[in-house]
């Protein structure tokens, strides 16, 4: 039985508000500043309550970039080219993880264990690591400054094979028999019976897997140099960067406004599917 003590629920309650207001109080400032002009934002005291130039500013970097500056191009641009990044990242690291996990779990090979416990020891080696030989092999392919050469690189996930085989292992061996039973081959089994099972793990692995490949910037920053192909990360860094005069801060805030919406649509509206993925195991 619960003790029923409204001391704790306030306690409990102003603990939760106060850290609400912690998080969500820079991304309010952020916001306000994207809807000012430029001599407010230079103005002491800045301020806390939003301005009129709220569609202007958007519109703005949405069309024209960072008041065309030179290195600079329209935030759609640079908002599609993470969307397919980030798209490409995801859904490349679940396709190949839930593959090789298949393969390690249901069939038996020579070395099975030493592949596995190869690709393991890779989350040992992150990109930053092996950045100058994996620019060297994109390189050489020839895939700068494409799409490939931003997501291949990044699609192998030690982390997703691991959970994906910890998960095929714990379904039960009567399933595999029945279903060998029935006629099924090993691909049947997969797309028909494994793969629906693993759609809350799947789901919880994409929204991870989305951030990760939209928040990237080393990599993009290292192999693109046309403007049509850097990512949005890259745009709002570049722009607050600037050496030679004092960056529009209207027009920054608005950049990494629309910046973070992407992610935060992914997370709100899969944040079910989320944490069921995390707590439940479904069989």
């Amino acid at each position: 039985m619960v003790e029923n003590r409204p001391w704790v629920t306030f306690l409990s309650h102003f603990v939760l508000i106060i850290g609400l207001i912690v998080i969500a109080f820079p991304v309010w400032m952020t916001f306000v500043a994207s809807t000012h002009d430029q001599e407010t934002m230079l103005r002491s005291p800045v301020p806390i309550w939003p301005g009129p130039y709220l569609l202007e500013n958007y519109w703005t970097v949405l069309t024209e970039g960072y008041r065309n500056r030179p290195g600079t191009v329209p935030l759609y641009i640079t908002l599609t080219n993470s969307m397919i990044m980030a798209l490409g990242v995801a859904i490349g690291k679940i396709f190949i993880s839930i593959i090789a996990a298949f393969a390690i779990v249901y069939f038996r090979f020579p070395f099975r264990m030493a592949f596995f416990w190869a690709i393991f020891v890779t989350l040992m080696l992150p990109v930053e690591v092996r950045i100058v030989p994996t620019y060297g092999v994109v390189a050489g392919l020839g895939m700068l400054d494409s799409y490939s050469g931003l997501i291949v690189p990044l699609i192998a996930s030690a982390t997703a094979t691991f959970l994906f085989r910890q998960f095929f292992l714990s379904v039960p061996d009567e399933l595999t028999e029945a279903a060998r039973v029935d006629g099924a081959s090993p691909m049947r089994f997969f797309w028909d019976i494994l793969l629906p099972m693993s759609r809350t793990s799947i789901a919880a692995l994409f929204v991870i897997q989305f951030i990760y490949g939209w928040n990237q910037y080393l990599w993009p920053l290292l192999i693109t140099t046309k403007e049509s192909f850097y990512t949005v990360v890259m745009a709002v860094s570049r722009q607050a960067n600037v050496v030679d005069s004092v960056p529009s801060w209207n027009l920054l805030m608005a950049m990494a406004m629309l910046a973070m919406l992407p992610p935060v649509l992914v997370v709100v509206f899969m944040q079910r599917q989320f944490v069921r993925g995390l707590v439940e195991v479904e069989k």
